[in-house]
């Protein structure tokens, strides 16, 4: 009776819900594409790829989690050269990056409806060795039927954030079926692995092993030289103080143009670079800074070798997949989410090119990270949009002090990196599969 009214809420809701996906689709573009693979209906080919080579099932819900799973894939295949993966994900955005790096003998899918028909029906076409989610991927009947089939289960670089611990909670009988029926849980936090013990999961299968992002922050060479050449273009010159604002929610960069302003009189030459998290927002931060009278150029404007006839004091960065570049170019950098109730966004990557980070109170998602700098001094939290900018008038007065908490940074970034290997070996050693089903 549980999963049947499960199913009719479910299904219900997904039919409420369905004419935003399909605006979302049309304003995000590429978000419709293949379709039909979120109701497990693939072409020929694909489902003979897929039948060609015994594989792991890894799902990874979006960018971030998208990462994580490559490199995961990538250890594994490691050890074991002769399996393969079948990859899914939820977003347009994390489907472009993982196209883009898969591997050859691995499979990129849309993750299907969580609905019996279409999870039987994906799991029919890709009869997985053992599926690995990835941080808190609960879907409750793709775990409910993965389990009856006999198909080991693995959490991955597991989070409960406050918001999720609270919902898991209401519905705790619910969660703590699924989580019993979990191979093994790798949890990124002492707290992550006691709330998930809490709700269910059994204590001897749950692991805390760190964060995986750290294993995943990289510095790409090719993007660094290319942002180089647009900041030459935009008229921003190696050297100058460049403030960035990386990942930025609504409201956030209205609060960074104000802080520019105020701060520009006193900082010498002060530029200022903003990265909506998501592009298709440009219009709107097109708005703000109209708005507030800046002297401004877009990314999209840009051609290396091309300079701009007026040099821009702001530049908007309209594209995607050149913020990693980006920060390495920067002064000081902000990383956006943080400032209003959101949950805050991953800081690892601009620390690691050992640059000052500063963020906002709201770092829910990411308390592991956030207590791992700040117990090291190697990041600051502000509390509000006036203590952001105290803080960076302190950090651009004092180089010497900016310079030392980046070096810190980077130093955090390396020696907590080892999360991935450490769970392969885990996964080694409980010996989770023999010819696809549960030892």
């Amino acid at each position: 009776m549980f999963w049947w009214i499960y199913n009719v809420v479910f299904a219900v809701g997904f039919a409420l819900m369905a004419p935003y996906y399909l605006w979302r689709m049309w304003r995000r573009g590429g978000y419709a594409k293949s379709f039909s693979q979120r109701f497990g209906i693939y072409p020929d080919v694909t489902r003979a790829r897929l039948k060609a080579r015994r594989r792991l099932w890894v799902h990874a819900v979006s960018v971030g989690e998208v990462y994580v799973a490559l490199r995961f894939m990538e250890l594994y295949r490691e050890e074991h050269p002769d399996i393969a993966f079948a990859l899914t994900t939820n977003t347009s955005t994390g489907h472009g990056v993982a196209e883009a790096r898969l591997h050859d003998d691995d499979v990129l899918l849309y993750f299907p409806v969580d609905l019996p028909c279409f999870v039987n029906r994906v799991l029919d076409a890709i009869d997985p060795l053992a599926l690995v989610l990835t941080e808190c991927e609960l879907w409750p009947n793709l775990v409910r039927v993965a389990d009856r089939r006999g198909i080991p289960l693995v959490l991955l670089n597991g989070r409960v954030s406050d918001g999720s611990y609270r919902g898991y909670r209401f519905l705790k009988r619910l969660f703590g079926m699924l989580l019993d029926r979990f191979d093994l849980l790798l949890m990124q936090g002492q707290r992550d692995a006691d709330r998930i013990v809490e709700l269910g999961a059994p204590v001897r299968m749950t692991h805390t092993l760190g964060t995986a992002k750290y294993d995943v922050a990289t510095r790409d060479s090719s993007r660094i030289a290319l942002i180089r050449n647009l900041l030459d273009t935009a008229g921003i010159p190696e050297g100058v103080p460049l403030l960035v604002g990386g990942s930025t929610w609504p409201g956030e960069e209205r609060a960074l143009l104000e802080i520019y302003q105020a701060l520009a009189p006193a900082v010498a030459g002060l530029k200022l670079v903003l990265v909506p998290r998501h592009f298709e927002r440009a219009a709107e931060v097109e708005q703000d800074l109209r708005a507030l009278g800046v002297n401004y150029v877009k990314r999209s404007e840009l051609q290396p070798g091309a300079p701009c006839e007026h040099p821009a004091d702001v530049v908007l960065l309209d594209s995607t997949g050149e913020l990693v570049g980006l920060y390495a170019h920067a002064s000081l950098i902000f990383v956006g989410k943080s400032l209003f109730d959101r949950g805050g966004q991953n800081i690892i990557e601009p620390a690691l090119f050992g640059k000052p980070v500063l963020f906002g109170p709201h770092m829910e998602n990411f308390p592991v990270v956030v207590n791992d700098f700040l117990s090291a001094d190697a990041a600051i939290q502000v509390a509000d949009q006036a203590d952001l900018q105290s803080q960076l008038l302190t950090l651009f007065e004092q180089p010497a002090r900016a310079q030392t908490i980046g070096e810190r940074a980077e130093a955090v970034v390396l020696s907590k990196r080892g999360c991935l290997a450490r769970s392969v070996a885990l996964i080694e050693a409980v010996r989770l599969y023999d010819n696809g089903s549960k030892k």
